[in-house]
């Protein structure tokens, strides 16, 4: 018996590692990638010539250095180096020639193996590129699939039922057949991508829900590659992120996209484990997460000191001030949290994405949006109408002098 629970162990244990491998490995593509897309934008790379030879879509080594110490995606040199050989070791890039298998501060070319067809697409690669393409389908439609569902115990935001979901696989030409289809839903939860939304069942054709685990908008920091330990946590602002919805109807005004002390994470009280996981009370997998309850997030309170109505807004001679900005949003989105309803507030900034650029402040209030008025609207309606239009989003915001 005791051998027969060190075995259990031994393959749970196993199973554990694995799960932290494909997650590792899910966050170097994702980071990868979203570096790829910011570079091009910024003209980092190009083609460059070298010896009467070209060399499209490349960069300059000691130019992306000056360019990731610029933009504060790192502290030093030497940081940056680490940065850039994490993802030279995992094959993300390469030096042209293929010469150097160390990333120098030197005047060499390296180039994204996405950008020359060189990555190396692997079973488990294929599956994260796969599941990050359908994410952003799903993200871009216009009548979302994804919606507040009721399963057992409560209401869940953001949800899939499995059978539409497979119809829709069909329907856009993702795959051929409805068992096909199932099991690329399994191999999106074995790793990851999705979950039941209380991790009690696998994928299968049916009603049951499930959300998207992994939120592939999230803005990363090139930092966390070098973290030894599990990756930051999931923004709860993505309309993709995990999130119960509070049975109580309670606050749910804020997230911040940076987590301040004041988050406080609870874990949850029950665990999947080997004894327990062919049984009734929940399905164990190799996916991150189902080994345990998902982290429930406690919001902090609103960072307004007052509500304020829309009459007082536009009370004439009013205390507030009106202002546009206009946002370009960059590969991982606009970077900011809209909060509240009748009139919606600024809840927080990414002080390094482009809302925080175009002079987006938290506390402002939004008065309109690509010039509708959404004055009367909640936070919900306000987050779809941006979500759903134009990269370049124009807003009206309201402040006080003090804001």
């Amino acid at each position: 018996m005791v051998l027969q629970r060190e075995i259990m162990d031994g393959i749970g244990n196993t199973m554990q590692k694995k799960a932290a491998e494909l997650e590792r490995m899910a966050e170097v593509l994702v980071t990868g990638e979203q570096l790829r897309l910011r570079l091009h934008e910024a003209k980092v790379i190009k083609d460059r010539r070298h010896h009467l030879r070209t060399y499209p879509n490349c960069f300059v080594a000691k130019e992306l250095i000056d360019w990731l110490m610029e933009h504060k995606e790192a502290s030093d040199r030497d940081t940056a180096i680490r940065i850039m050989q994490k993802l030279l070791d995992q094959s993300i890039v390469h030096h042209v020639c293929d010469e150097h298998r160390e990333f120098k501060d030197l005047k060499l070319f390296y180039r994204f193996r996405k950008d020359d067809g060189t990555f190396p697409l692997d079973h488990e690669a294929k599956v994260f590129m796969r599941g990050q393409r359908i994410y952003e389908k799903l993200m871009n439609m216009e009548n979302n699939l994804l919606q507040t569902r009721e399963e057992e115990d409560g209401a869940y935001e953001q949800t899939l039922v499995a059978s539409e979901f497979i119809d829709w696989l069909l329907q856009e030409g993702e795959i051929a057949t409805r068992q096909e289809a199932e099991q690329l839903g399994r191999r999106l939860l074995e790793h990851g991508i999705i979950q039941h939304v209380s991790n009690k069942h696998h994928f299968s054709d049916g009603p049951l829900l499930y959300q998207f685990r992994m939120n592939f908008r999230r803005r990363r920091r090139l930092m966390e590659l070098l973290a030894e330990r599990g990756r930051i946590p999931e923004s709860h602002d993505s309309p993709f992120c995990l999130r119960k919805q509070n049975s109580d109807g309670g606050n749910t005004s804020f997230l911040s996209v940076s987590p301040t002390k004041e988050i406080k994470v609870v874990v949850g009280a029950r665990r999947s484990s080997m004894s327990s996981s062919c049984g009734s009370s929940g399905y164990y997998s190799s996916s991150p997460t189902l080994s345990s309850s998902p982290p429930v997030l406690f919001n902090p309170k609103s960072v307004l000191k007052r509500q304020i109505s829309p009459e007082e807004l536009q009370a004439p001679g009013g205390a507030f001030t009106k202002k546009t900005v206009t946002i370009v949003g960059d590969a991982v989105g606009w970077g900011f949290v809209v909060r509240g309803t009748k009139p919606c507030h600024i809840q927080a900034v990414d002080p390094s994405g482009p809302a925080a650029a175009a002079g987006m402040k938290v506390r402002q209030f939004v008065v309109s949006v690509n010039g509708q008025s959404v004055l009367s609207l909640d936070y919900r309606t306000v987050s779809d109408l941006i979500l759903t239009g134009p990269r370049t989003v124009v807003m009206e915001v309201m402040e006080e002098p003090s804001c």
